[in-house]
């Protein structure tokens, strides 16, 4: 990486952590317990470019790399790992959907509304009973003219309630046929689409997380992201980007419970000196860092990749799989360090560590990784 990149990624880096301190911050707790979604940061959010960031210029956004990105991602969730969780799923799900598969016309219709925050995008691939086995699942679209009509019902789907639009796949064709899924841009005031249940979360409490619904929803053809059939193989290589994302989120959950147990380690006293001079506390604070600094490498990679158009499955799965895991270690051991405080809300440790299980979870478990990983390796 040039030194000019260097520089750019440094300000890009102080600009998103000065935003994160002054919106962020102050309001973390009270996010997290009520859980709610602060829609109107989100607007300003997008005047930062932090909504559009892999979106060209022409269509409105900041034209940055994923480089750029994964830093982004990275310094919002050392603040707040569900506002850093919505930003990614904002950002690779929905909006790179319509940027990597929209015809002109709709990516000239949505992406400057997107990026500028004005809208916010959701993204419904998973159900109820097709979680990792997207391939069987129940909500169907079915010609009727020159619209298709959409009716089942999508779970866990960030931003499922606020969302203005939402990418949607839906089966077209047969059960199990990876030709048989087709995607589909779908506006919320489209009639026949509403939002469900809302769910209760251990951790990432102010990022939305809601059902879709679709009864008897009519989307015109026009709205379908590429040709017919060709959904299923566009959401594994939206996935492939989306791995990043999560390892960047990762990275930023694990950097803030590690940076907060470094400076309670060397304020916090006991037998007459601060406990990071004791080698336990030392020892854990050098594998925290050492496994931060991995995850990061590992997710660079997969991004430089990404950007020299180069094949990146493998190392996508590698970067999401042990990012995500060793966020659960370190904000575990952050906890740790901070001992009886730690369990508290009243030290930052404790939301760390609610937050980084979902990381494990979603955008493909930790299982579903290892697997990609197995067969890419198998392909060799």
């Amino acid at each position: 990486m040039a030194d000019t990149n260097l520089e750019n990624l440094k300000m890009i880096e102080e600009s998103a952590r000065a935003f994160a301190l002054q919106h962020i911050k102050p309001h973390v707790m009270e996010w997290d317990e009520s859980q709610f979604f602060p829609m109107d940061m989100f607007h300003e959010m997008g005047q930062h470019g932090f909504l559009g960031v892999l979106v060209p210029e022409e269509y409105g956004g900041s034209g940055l790399g994923y480089q750029e990105y994964i830093t982004i991602i990275t310094e919002i969730a050392k603040i707040c790992g569900s506002i850093g969780l919505s930003v990614a799923a904002h950002n690779s799900l929905c909006t790179n959907h319509i940027l990597t598969f929209g015809s002109e016309e709709i990516k000239k219709k949505y992406l400057p509304k997107l990026a500028s925050g004005e809208w916010i995008g959701a993204w419904g691939l998973t159900e109820a009973n097709t979680g990792s086995d997207a391939m069987r699942m129940q909500c169907v679209a079915k010609k009727d003219g020159d619209h298709w009509v959409l009716n089942g019902t999508k779970n866990w789907i960030t931003h499922g309630i606020s969302g203005h639009v939402a990418v949607v796949l839906a089966r077209t064709g047969d059960l199990l046929d990876s030709r048989g899924i087709s995607a589909f841009v779908v506006e919320r005031s489209n009639p026949g689409f509403k939002a469900g249940k809302k769910e209760n979360k251990l951790g990432m409490r102010a990022s939305e997380t809601a059902e879709l619904i679709f009864e008897d929803c009519r989307v015109h053809e026009s709205q379908m992201l590429g040709n017919e059939g060709e959904g299923f193989i566009q959401a594994m290589k939206i996935l492939d980007g989306g791995r990043i994302s999560i390892a960047a989120l990762s990275i930023g959950i694990a950097k803030g419970a590690y940076e907060a147990a470094v400076a309670y380690a060397k304020e916090r006293e006991q037998f007459g000196k601060a406990i990071i001079n004791f080698q336990a506390i030392g020892f854990k604070l050098a594998d925290m860092a050492t496994k931060i600094e991995a995850a990061e490498l590992l997710t660079r990679q997969a991004a430089d990749l990404k950007m020299r158009g180069e094949k990146m499955t493998k190392q996508s799965a590698m970067a999401k799989y042990y990012a995500s895991e060793i966020c659960v270690e370190v904000s575990t051991d952050a906890v740790q360090v901070f001992g009886g405080y730690g369990y508290t809300k009243d030290f930052p440790v404790e939301k760390f560590y609610r937050d980084s299980k979902l990381c494990t979870i979603g955008e493909g478990t930790s299982e579903i990784q290892k697997l990609v990983i197995a067969r890419e390796i198998q392909k060799a």
